[in-house]
């Protein structure tokens, strides 16, 4: 087995020549480590006085290392070899060297009051021994230690202990009162922060709100305008309208003045013709009439005679005259489509 594992007083024990001795050793030297206004070298003279006759063959030195190093397994196992390899007679010795090595100068430590009292349990000596003993050796009797959790142990063993109380307790009081000023400066910037925040989205709320107006108004003069474009086109357009009506009006008026006085012209005509000579009685001279049209006249004529008639006469031409005279039309147009087809139907 590697001694790498095993711990130094485990160590300590291999090389010891007893190890009862050696185990007893680690328990008086915790018992020296924790007495009052004792120093090292003291310590260590007690200790080599105390254990004079041991047979443990190595040096003191590390043993106290173990008891400054406050190892309870160590100590729990010094007991356990001091409580398997000797008696009774021997633990109580052992307890009987503790209790002289702790008392030496008349007063008991408060941590040797638990030392004992666990040193006598590990070594399995009752209280009641423990107290016997420990009368025996000092002439008083082992009172239950101090708790020093308590403030009564400190008013008693420390006479500024109210004073360093109320300073330890003003000066935490000043410290809750900074903290609490800080808390309330935080706040302060917390809430300023939160204010200019919130005054920084109001003002972007309104320029948006703003902008957005801003746009609705232009969107609004926009349509308007546009409206107003539009109805000035269609005014436009009305105008245009009623001029080329009016255009179209006048000539008309003129197309029919003409056509009248063609007409009245032709019809003269044809009644100096009948008063020279009776009307033809045939039909195709009546329908060469209508066109416009002499006996004797072509097929092209008679085409290009109907042509210019009908685009004179034709009724659509009519259409913002009167009733009567949009009736007229359609009867003139009508006697020259049954002249052509008659005509076209002859030649």
């Amino acid at each position: 087995m590697s001694i790498a594992r095993f711990s130094p007083f485990e160590l300590l024990l291999l090389k010891s020549r007893s190890q009862v001795d050696t185990a007893t050793l680690l328990l008086l030297a915790w018992v020296l480590v924790h007495r009052q206004h004792v120093s090292e070298g003291q310590r260590r003279r007690r200790l080599a006085q105390v254990t004079a006759q041991f047979r443990h063959g190595h040096e003191l030195g590390p043993v106290m290392s173990i008891a400054h190093s406050q190892d309870l397994q160590a100590i729990q196992l010094a007991a356990e070899v001091v409580r398997k390899e000797c008696g009774t007679e021997r633990c109580l010795s052992v307890i009987h060297q503790a209790i002289t090595v702790a008392t030496d100068d008349g007063e008991l430590s408060l941590a040797n009051h638990y030392i004992l009292r666990f040193l006598a349990d590990l070594l399995s000596v009752a209280p009641m021994t423990l107290n016997t003993l420990f009368k025996e050796l000092t002439g008083i009797p082992l009172t239950t230690p101090e708790d020093p959790s308590r403030d009564v142990y400190w008013q008693t063993h420390d006479p500024d202990y109210h004073a360093r109380k109320a300073r330890e307790a003003e000066a935490a009081e000043r410290q809750h009162q900074q903290a609490n000023a800080r808390a309330e400066q935080q706040q302060r910037k917390k809430q300023q922060r939160h204010q200019q925040k919130q005054q920084k989205q109001q003002e972007k709320q309104q320029r948006q709100e703003q902008a957005r107006q801003a746009r609705e108004h232009e969107q609004q003069r926009q349509r308007e305008q546009t409206r107003q474009q539009e109805q000035q086109r269609q005014q436009q357009q009305r105008e245009r309208a009623e001029r080329e009506q009016q255009r179209r009006s006048r000539q008309q008026d003129s197309y029919h003045q003409d056509s009248y006085h063609q007409d009245s012209s032709h019809q003269e005509r044809r009644n100096r013709q009948q008063r020279a000579s009776p009307p033809p009685p045939d039909r195709t001279t009546r329908a060469l009439s209508v066109l416009g049209l002499t006996p004797g006249a072509t097929r092209i004529e008679v085409r290009h005679a109907y042509r210019r008639m009908a685009q004179l006469h034709h009724p659509d031409r009519f259409y913002s005259e009167s009733e009567h005279q949009v009736a007229l039309a359609s009867a003139r147009f009508q006697r020259i489509k049954n002249a052509y087809d008659y005509l076209m139907q002859t030649y």
